[in-house]
């Protein structure tokens, strides 16, 4: 009787062993399948936050670079083309182009009254004038400025020309000398100092723009 029992101990030790083995698996495969399961529903959602479209959402948008300003040219005026009437407030009475038909018209534009370069350009023209009146031409500067202080600036300099007021900017825009300058490092619109020839009969006879102010008076004279 003693022999039958450890026989069925052992038996019943194998058995329990192996019953423990397949629950075991059983159940580390069902842990399998679960984690398989709750991988497949959690990858779409992954997916969806995924850094390519994170990265489109936070992305600054590029602002507009600004667009730099322009000069608009308000005159088709060219060389040959007729000069339309000018009628112009003057330092010697009132200025009419067509009163002054039959002579040459030297219109030199400057900046501004009593400044280094319009006050060189305006003693040379004015030393060179008897010149000037030997090829039947006149001479007249135009700026921006009041009667007031054309005034002022004729009588210190003793200019032997008149100067002409376009403080409304007509004799400008049809000459088309209003551009873009740089000054003290900021880009203003101001008066570019240029020179016109008007012929005997009125029309565009020469040009010179962006000028420099030395010498440029000599220069208009031995070119009529």
């Amino acid at each position: 009787m003693a022999k039958k029992k450890k026989v069925s101990k052992k038996s019943t030790k194998k058995t329990t062993k192996k019953s423990v083995k397949k629950t075991t698996k059983k159940a580390s495969a069902k842990t399998t399948k679960k984690s398989a399961k709750s991988s497949k529903k959690q990858a779409p959602k992954a997916a969806k936050k995924s850094p390519a479209s994170s990265s489109k959402k936070s992305a600054p948008k590029k602002s507009a670079a600004p667009k730099p300003v322009k000069a608009v040219n308000l005159s088709s005026l060219k060389v040959g083309d007729s000069v339309s009437d000018l009628s112009l407030p003057s330092t010697g009475g009132d200025f009419r182009l067509s009163d002054l038909k039959g002579k040459k018209v030297v219109l030199f534009f400057y900046p501004k009254d009593a400044t280094p370069g319009c006050t060189i350009e305006g003693n040379e023209f004015s030393q060179l004038l008897p010149e000037f009146q030997k090829k039947n031409a006149v001479v007249y500067g135009i700026s921006r400025d009041s009667l007031k202080s054309h005034d002022s600036f004729k009588s210190n300099q003793k200019f032997t020309f008149e100067l002409l007021s376009d403080s409304d900017e007509r004799a400008c825009q049809l000459f088309d000398v209003i551009k873009e300058k740089n000054m003290y490092g900021k880009m203003v619109m101001g008066v570019e100092r240029s020179t016109f020839v008007i012929d005997e009969n009125g029309k565009l006879l020469k040009e010179w723009r962006k000028v420099k102010a030395e010498g440029h008076a000599n220069e208009v004279l031995n070119s009529i």
